[in-house]
């Protein structure tokens, strides 16, 4: 396969040398944007793609991948759990602005004219966030879940459900027959 353009990932000592802590076996595209790297933290196993962006404080589990595009924005703080998958284009916020009008919104705006809504996000171990799907401030993604792609996450979501649509809610239960294939891939380990 031929790749044009940038498609290296970083190795462990350029990681190292950003101040990045990280696990073992930890691929960052060169092309992905982290941002106070030393409030990052990533596990073992981990790939974050191309075109990526991490912010603030940010805890990622191990076997854990961050498609191209998708942004965690974790000025509030970001949990995300072993075995998480986040896919393209998936934007998690810790912190966000009031869109009501009671306020004005924006980075350029002074402080006592903002009403930031701010609040850790956690993703569950074993939960995916499908493509293009929208996490927002103060939300637990329950362990096993997920959530389809194009979904609105405004509230807390229960353990092992499926999840979709525009604000999400569950259409029915997630299978959890991965747990023992979990337990089998860390036996190898």
């Amino acid at each position: 396969m031929k790749i044009i353009g940038h498609g290296r990932y970083l190795n462990e000592g350029e990681l190292r040398d950003l101040g990045l802590r990280t696990g073992r076996n930890v691929m960052v595209h060169e092309m992905a944007i982290l941002v106070d790297v030393d409030r990052i933290e990533l596990g073992s196993d981990v790939r974050i793609d191309a075109f990526t962006i991490i912010t603030g404080d940010v805890k990622i589990g191990s076997h854990v991948h961050m498609a191209a595009y998708a942004c965690i924005f974790g000025a509030g703080g970001v949990e995300v759990g072993d075995f998480c998958g986040i896919s393209q284009r998936v934007a998690i916020y810790s912190v966000t602005d009031d869109y009501s009008g009671a306020a004005l919104t924006g980075p350029t705006i002074p402080k006592e004219y903002l009403n930031i809504i701010s609040g850790p996000v956690r993703l569950g171990r074993h939960s995916v966030i499908g493509s293009g799907s929208v996490v927002l401030p103060n939300v637990t993604v329950g362990e096993g879940s997920a959530v389809g792609a194009l979904s609105l996450v405004n509230q807390s979501l229960d353990e092992w459900g499926v999840y979709v649509g525009c604000p999400a809610r569950r259409v029915k239960d997630r299978k959890r027959d991965l747990l023992e294939m979990e337990k089998q891939l860390l036996a190898r380990e």
